[in-house]
């Protein structure tokens, strides 16, 4: 039987982060999956480079697929270097990739690279969402909301 994941993964050294999938969309779930990547896009990644700014996952068939995720080419790479923008493979459990197909092809989801970090023992991995787009409307609640709790801590401190 596999032991259950944490809520928070281990994340030693965060490379790439998207900093406004949390703005454009409610997460609902979020999974951690590992990525195949070659020899100089690892090496470029350590280097800290990598974007995932305007990237986004799809279900192909068996297989989850990272598209338009940016690593660009390792300095010192021969002829050898990597594309930047290749569809790179997600490797993920298969009851998980049924979990995404079913949730982006009945609810209308979109599944949202959140960060790509290295964990504890080194290897890169990113963290996925399965998410629902805001309206803009939506969006500006969030502000206010956020604003909102922002003030409730200063008037709490400012009394206590």
């Amino acid at each position: 039987m596999a032991r259950p994941k944490p809520p928070t993964f281990e994340k030693t050294k965060i490379v790439a982060e998207n900093r406004r999938a949390r703005y454009d969309y409610y997460i609902e779930q979020v999974f951690e999956a590992g990525i195949a990547l070659t020899g100089t896009e690892v090496k470029a990644l350590r280097g800290g480079e990598g974007s995932i700014a305007e990237a986004y996952a799809e279900v192909k068939g068996k297989n989850v697929v990272l598209v338009n995720s940016n690593i660009p080419e390792f300095s010192h790479g021969n002829r050898f270097n990597h594309e930047p923008k290749r569809p790179r493979k997600l490797l993920l459990h298969e009851r998980e990739i049924n979990k995404m197909f079913g949730a982006v092809a009945r609810q209308g989801m979109t599944l949202v690279p959140l960060m790509i970090y290295f964990n504890s023992k080194g290897r890169a991995k990113i963290e996925l969402a399965l998410a629902k787009g805001k309206q803009n409307h939506d969006k500006r609640d969030s502000v206010k909301e956020q604003d909102w709790k922002r003030e409730q801590g200063r008037i709490m401190r400012d009394r206590g």
